[in-house]
């Protein structure tokens, strides 16, 4: 009885800790320059970090840029050597805040949020907005963005012999199920 009353109070403890910080490792960014006509100049990454603090209405992204895969080894190649160099800046951040956000509103069916915040990429820090598209699912709380990224912005130069070939504009999307760190770890266990 006493391991029941002790495990039962560890666990409504945990449950209020829990709404910190809800968080997972396995997002998944899609990446996309393409131009028509020419070759896809398209990646994904698998292993996007999201982290939603319902308390402060932030959502923190992240992305280790040499995780994205291409289907051609030479265009992921020069994708983390030649354009955003992800031996000298290996990852990509964003943090923002999501306005008119409560965690007590986010139910089953999808609500647009609007997002402002801070992108880090290839040394260069811009301020955007997106909007963020957000549900509870079954597994925790569905967050997915779309977002263009102008190449210029960051100081990404496209040599002159590709700059017809690869689109000015990446257009990126992410999607991910977060879960607050209590459920991933009783999951872990």
């Amino acid at each position: 009885m006493k391991k029941i009353t002790v495990l039962m109070l560890l666990f409504a403890t945990f449950s209020t800790l829990a709404q910190d910080k809800f968080k997972t490792s396995t997002a998944i960014v899609n990446f996309e320059a393409s131009i028509p006509f020419f070759e896809e100049v398209t990646a994904v990454n698998k292993l996007g970090t999201i982290v939603l603090e319902p308390e402060s209405s932030t959502l923190i992204c992240s992305v280790a840029v040499k995780d994205f895969l291409f289907k051609m080894d030479l265009m992921q190649t020069h994708f983390n050597q030649n354009y955003l160099e992800s031996n000298r800046y290996p990852k990509a951040v964003f943090k923002g805040k999501i306005e008119k956000f409560d965690l007590k509103n986010v139910d089953g069916s999808e609500k647009e949020y609007d997002v402002t915040g801070k992108l880090y990429l290839h040394g260069k820090t811009k301020i955007i907005d997106m909007k963020a598209f957000i549900k509870r699912v079954p597994e925790g709380i569905q967050i997915s963005c779309n977002y263009p990224i102008s190449m210029s912005d960051f100081n990404v130069a496209i040599p002159s012999v590709v700059a017809g070939k690869i689109s000015k504009t990446a257009n990126t999307k992410l999607i991910g199920v977060v879960r607050s760190e209590e459920i991933m770890y009783l999951t872990l266990k």
